[in-house]
């Protein structure tokens, strides 16, 4: 992918990873577009030359009016980021923890398939484009406090596959940005060992720079997660993993 000369719509982009991409695909020579929900986030985006547009990604009408502002004020618009998503610890032996589940599936994988499907007609009409979805490292390892979360980061991968496959001869292509634990939003309190944030923006945009693109974006750190199962390490870190269960308010003390 030849990131200097794409016109790329970031949603998602007002915080964390979709900031730091918007930035660099700025930095890079594209023309950049952040689709959010936090307006003081969009107003000082917009003072750095950066196009804004408010949307929310659980309401499908105001994901039609952004897709339609956006190809209004960018008709080559080529690349589409979906990076929204929450991520929240539940006790499954809790029931209250269905509300933090409905959020999370509506914000992570409804949200992805309601932009994606706002910008397909779009893109297939040019003929070429990218759709640029984003899972996670614990879509294949999952981390036991965050079920649903790592249950929508699966479905959104499997969503990415079949999405490519759908779209095989019209030009547009999906990429899937796999992140392991990256140092923002506050990841870094919960895992020392997360990844400076700019250390893994500077990997994944050397990755999508490459031709052919991969269809999987997956930086050094989260390869044990994605290939554990192939390699046999899948159940022992799993076991690792789920000693972070203590972290839950219920199971303190």
């Amino acid at each position: 992918m030849n990131l200097s000369n794409r016109t790329v719509l970031i949603v998602g982009g007002t915080s964390g990873i979709g900031l730091a991409l918007a930035r660099r695909f700025a930095a890079a020579g594209s023309t950049v577009a952040v689709g959010g929900r936090n307006a003081e986030a969009l107003k000082e985006l917009s003072a750095e030359g950066i196009g804004t547009f408010a949307i929310d990604v659980t309401d499908g009408a105001s994901v039609a009016r952004a897709r339609d502002a956006v190809i209004a004020r960018y008709p080559e618009l080529d690349t589409v980021v979906t990076m929204s998503g929450v991520m929240i610890m539940e006790d499954l032996r809790d029931p209250a923890h269905f509300e933090a589940a409905q959020t999370t599936i509506d914000t992570n994988l409804v949200g992805t398939i309601r932009v994606t499907d706002a910008f397909t007609p779009h893109l297939i009409r040019r003929g070429s484009g990218t759709f640029v979805t984003v899972t996670s490292g614990i879509a294949f390892l999952p981390f036991p406090p965050m079920p649903t979360y790592a249950a929508s980061k699966a479905a959104v991968h499997a969503y990415s596959e079949a999405l490519r496959a759908q779209l095989d001869g019209t030009g547009v292509g999906v990429v899937e940005l796999v992140p392991p634990a990256v140092a923002s939003a506050g990841q870094e309190k919960v895992n020392p060992h997360a990844l400076p944030l700019d250390d893994y923006v500077t990997e994944a945009m050397q990755l999508l720079s490459q031709d052919p693109t991969p269809d999987e974006i997956l930086v050094e750190r989260v390869l044990m997660h994605r290939w554990a199962e192939r390699d046999g390490t899948y159940d022992d870190l799993v076991a690792q993993r789920s000693q972070a269960l203590a972290m839950l308010p219920g199971r303190q003390g």
